[in-house]
């Protein structure tokens, strides 16, 4: 399959692939290859080998699986986005339950496509991330949005000023390790806000105490 009209909407881009499947891994690098504007720069099958190689080549995209042995795709996304939050992660992966889905987001993800979407459709979903988007594969996106439309609005804000803070932050995609860097906090400090902001909002998660903070305009 010969890159069209999505390939040539992307600048040059440096790629790492993390993937333990040895043929998926050697199909996407050659798909990845064939492609003048991106840059595969590396390929590690485990997720402590997908922090290491990202630290040390400072890649502008990430593609992800979930199922990685020794350290899982969500948590080495979470510990790469905490020190190279500027890189965009692209999950490809056949897991798509809701709980994972909203696990790899959670953790920083940029979009999240399942295994067996075309080339073109994958380029399509890299330019969205590189340009600053959140790409859903169809597959997953209406299970996103049904977790998100029960979400109960609360009258007013019940918030501290420093909870708020920290909700700010949270939809702005940082991770725990971020916020507490930026707000000169302790982690467990951090995680005792996020703990009171989701009691107050009567909310499960960080992702649905953003989906409160912006549906009220409070961030």
């Amino acid at each position: 399959m010969k890159p069209t009209e999505a390939s040539s909407q992307l600048s040059e881009r440096r790629v790492l692939v993390v993937e333990d499947d040895p043929i998926m891994r050697l199909g996407l690098s050659l798909l990845l290859s064939r492609c003048p504007q991106l840059k595969l720069i590396g390929e590690v099958e485990d997720g402590y080998s997908g922090v290491e190689a990202a630290l040390a080549l400072k890649p502008d995209l990430i593609v992800m699986d979930i199922g990685l042995p020794e350290l899982d795709g969500i948590a080495a996304t979470q510990k790469i986005k905490a020190d190279l939050p500027e890189t965009r992660v692209m999950m490809l992966t056949s897991h798509s339950s809701e709980q994972e889905v909203i696990a790899a987001l959670s953790s920083g993800a940029d979009g999240f496509c399942v295994k067996g979407l075309d080339l073109e459709k994958l380029l399509v979903a890299i330019a969205s991330v590189q340009d600053g988007a959140v790409y859903l594969d169809p597959q997953v996106a209406q299970c996103v949005v049904n977790r998100l439309q029960p979400i109960r609005q609360p009258a007013k804000n019940p918030l501290t000023v420093r909870e708020l803070e920290v909700l700010e932050l949270i939809v702005e995609g940082h991770s725990n390790p971020e916020i507490a860097k930026k707000l000169y906090i302790s982690l467990s400090t951090v995680k005792a806000h996020i703990r009171s902001i989701m009691t107050k909002l009567a909310v499960d998660d960080r992702v649905q105490a953003a989906v409160v903070a912006l549906r009220s305009g409070w961030v």
